[in-house]
């Protein structure tokens, strides 16, 4: 079952075409990785998944669905940077979205349904590896262990769609490979279907099951922003069988 499809979509502004021509469809479960040049709209493309702009054309549908114009808890969001609050702790974060949910007035859940929401939060704190610092606040946190509180802070909702924006970019290289072990083991147990925008190729390959290209295929010398970028390259990904093929009608990127 397709749980993202985009039919023809096209982003522009004015007389800026960023995105144009996208047909894409993405499986329940999937771990789709999109790479390319920068400025070539992969952040566009996740803004578009997330809800915060609509395509200019096209048709984009969730569960068969057209997306919903605001975020919700249908999807999940990881930043570069990170995303969590830093007057809470770790617990008090990853609760954050129970309570915003169960009790969207007051903030706040009381009695049996906090208990519940409390159980779950720390058994996802243990999940991401920070069981020993769930008191702690983001200030008192490395930069690896901030990013593991707002995968949880955002997987506890248990998102249909994970979007991942270069998240493990300003990690050094050892807790990078940690992250890339610790997103691997959490997709295997609640498999959402992710997508993630990284500039490392090499990351893709190593994390996703897919890995699609983005790239500007048409130029104009007189009007540079004239055309926008589309999908050149879509790649399942198998190991130690990692063959490029180009897109239908796309010829191989010089």
């Amino acid at each position: 079952m397709a749980v993202i499809e985009l039919d023809n979509v096209w982003q522009q502004y004015g007389a800026n075409v960023v995105l144009e021509r996208l047909n894409l469809r993405l499986a329940d479960g999937e771990f789709c990785v999109v790479v390319g040049a920068s400025g070539c709209g992969k952040s566009t493309f996740l803004r578009l998944l997330l809800g915060e702009e609509r395509p200019t054309r096209g048709r984009l549908l969730l569960d068969g669905q057209p997306l919903r114009d605001e975020p919700d808890a249908t999807r999940g969001v990881v930043f570069q940077r990170y995303s969590v609050y830093p007057h809470l702790s770790v617990l008090q974060n990853v609760m954050l979205g129970f309570e915003f949910r169960g009790a969207p007035l007051c903030g706040r859940l009381f009695a049996r349904a906090r208990r519940a929401a409390r159980e779950q939060a720390l058994a996802m704190i243990d999940a991401v590896g920070l069981a020993h610092a769930r008191t702690r606040f983001p200030g008192e946190l490395s930069g690896g262990m901030q990013q593991r509180l707002a995968l949880a802070q955002t997987l506890v909702a248990r998102p249909r769609l994970l979007l991942l924006d270069e998240p493990f970019g300003a990690l050094d290289p050892g807790i990078r490979a940690d992250m890339h072990r610790l997103v691997r083991e959490l997709w295997a147990t609640y498999r959402p279907t992710v997508v993630m925008v990284t500039h490392d190729l090499k990351e893709g390959f190593e994390l996703g099951t897919r890995l699609i290209v983005f790239d500007k295929v048409r130029h104009d010398p007189q009007a540079p922003n004239a055309y926008g970028a589309r999908i050149t390259y879509d790649l399942p990904i198998e190991r130690n069988t990692q063959r490029a093929a180009p897109a239908p009608g796309v010829g191989l990127a010089a």
